[in-house]
């Protein structure tokens, strides 16, 4: 098993992360196992802040590091609440009051598409020049009324028309398979073999 650190601590992404990990070969370790605190996201976007929690992990863990950045952004709010998302509502962070917020600010719209976007990062070490970026968009719709009491975030009020449920009805493999991370965990897996196979000296 090859061991990385997650530059996270929520453990909805945690457990996602792993279940996904665990078959490749991935040990994957929560930075709070190193006392790692949470990096500051002083960023705008996704990828900024994916990029300075995976090296602040790395740099504290002197392991390779994976960091996720993601959110919910909703068509009819600009994107928003986007890079915000885990504190949309403000501190302490609260799933039950940033979806309150969500669906407050939505009152009146009629466009109720959104989708979940994420990007993961891997470092090999805090200095890597190439870090491995890989993102992944999850498209729906948000519902005013929340369905079912699986996942975690916004899942309860993200409405998947195709299959007529909310992310929080799905079986956790279900919403792996077809999730903005796992997305994004399949497409940096596929790149990870790829930068194994192809002998570059910066692994």
């Amino acid at each position: 098993m090859q061991k990385l650190v997650i530059a996270s601590n929520n453990p909805g992404k945690l457990r996602e992360i792993s279940r996904i990990l665990a078959p490749l070969g991935f040990e994957a370790v929560p930075q709070s196992v190193y006392n790692v605190p949470e990096a500051e996201e002083p960023y705008v976007t996704f990828v900024e802040n994916c990029i300075a929690k995976a090296r602040h992990a790395a740099h504290l863990t002197g392991l390779p590091a994976l960091a996720d950045d993601s959110g919910i952004c909703v068509d009819a709010l600009g994107g928003a609440p986007g890079v915000y998302s885990a504190r949309y509502a403000g501190e302490p962070r609260s799933d039950q009051r940033n979806n309150e917020k969500l669906i407050a600010a939505l009152v009146g719209h009629s466009n109720r598409r959104a989708h979940y976007y994420c990007v993961i990062v891997y470092l090999r070490h805090a200095d890597d020049p190439q870090p491995i970026i890989a993102e992944g968009s999850w498209h729906g719709e948000i519902i005013d009324t929340p369905r079912g009491d699986g996942g975690f975030g916004y899942d309860p009020y993200f409405w998947l028309p195709e299959l007529g449920k909310t992310g929080a009805e799905l079986e956790a493999d279900v919403k792996n398979g077809m999730s903005h991370r796992g997305q994004a965990l399949r497409v940096l897996v596929e790149r990870l073999g790829l930068g194994e196979s192809s002998g570059d000296n910066c692994v």
